[in-house]
């Protein structure tokens, strides 16, 4: 333990209540040197949403007045459509069995405008690459190369990883909305692969920093070859995790709660992947009967992790 000068001690006393735990205590560093500093570790309270990850680009007011005119046209309409929705009070009550309703369909540009595209080397955290683009069939094609090299930096174990997520479904005027799924109970995808497996994830951001980063996963395997697979998936399947992590306590989607919906690839085999989809939607399956797949253990209170 690093000695404290008598001079230090004395300044300190006279000054305690600057140098508290509620205080700022750079000064006691600045002091005597060999005090080691560490860096603090936030482990009950996240201080942005995406953990770390905060890639949102400075914009002057200037530029934020002359982007808000630019979509002022585009936000009327939206506001307009909810006026209409609102007077017409003829909300979606009932899924019919065995039909599917499409929430993507990648026919257009439009679409795939809808959703955006990261892999590890976007945060120097890696060599991976991919990208999002409309096929040779006129859908959608998530395809780029899976890197597993590790930059030499001492602090990244591991790398290799590529992802498509939907962009946050907003009302008029940039005000955060969620996707309403509670009459669905399966997931369906027509896709055709290239032999790898992905992994399907729904988040669920709440309200409290702990919930931001809840994200529930199912992997999805693919046949490759020239022709399409219809992929049906209950949500009662899909499995909690949050930062990567599968969670000791389980818990069932809040479908009426979805905020992102998401295809990474993450395999961990090198090499140029590819993934075309024509369409992602729901259905009401009603011989699924199940409610979650997984264990939820009944345990005393304030015990978690059992």
């Amino acid at each position: 333990m690093a000695l404290i000068s008598t001079n230090v001690y004395r300044h300190l006393l006279k000054n305690i209540r600057q140098y508290s735990i509620f205080g700022n205590s750079d000064t006691l560093f600045k002091l005597n040197p060999s005090v080691q500093n560490t860096p603090k570790r936030l482990l009950f309270w996240e201080n942005e949403r995406k953990g770390g990850y905060n890639t949102a680009e400075k914009v002057s007011i200037l530029d934020h007045l002359k982007n808000g005119f630019k979509e002022l046209n585009y936000e009327l309409i939206l506001f307009k459509q909810e006026l209409k929705e609102l007077v017409e009070t003829d909300p979606l009550l009932v899924a019919r069995p065995g039909e599917t309703d499409l929430i993507w369909c990648f026919n257009d540009q439009n679409v795939l405008d809808k959703f955006v595209t990261t892999s590890d080397s976007d945060h120097n955290e890696g060599y991976s690459q991919c990208s999002l683009n409309m096929s040779s069939a006129g859908r959608a094609l998530f395809h780029g190369h899976l890197d597993l090299r590790v930059p030499k930096d001492g602090r990244i174990k591991k790398a290799g990883y590529c992802a498509m997520r939907s962009k946050r479904v907003r009302k008029s005027f940039k005000r955060e909305s969620t996707y309403n799924w509670h009459l669905y109970n399966t997931l369906v995808l027509k896709v055709r692969g290239d032999g790898r497996s992905y992994l399907l994830n729904i988040s669920c951001e709440g309200y409290y920093d702990i919930t931001w980063n809840d994200i529930y996963h199912y992997v999805l395997y693919t046949r490759g070859g020239p022709y399409w697979q219809i992929a049906k998936i209950p949500f009662s399947k899909f499995i909690l995790g949050s930062k990567g992590r599968v969670q000791d306590k389980q818990n069932r989607i809040c479908l009426d709660r979805v905020t992102h919906f998401g295809i990474s690839c993450g395999d961990k085999i090198p090499g140029r992947f590819e993934l075309e989809i024509e369409y992602i939607g729901l259905e009401f399956d009603p011989t699924h009967e199940e409610e979650f797949a997984y264990e939820m253990y009944k345990t005393e209170r304030y015990i978690v992790g059992v």
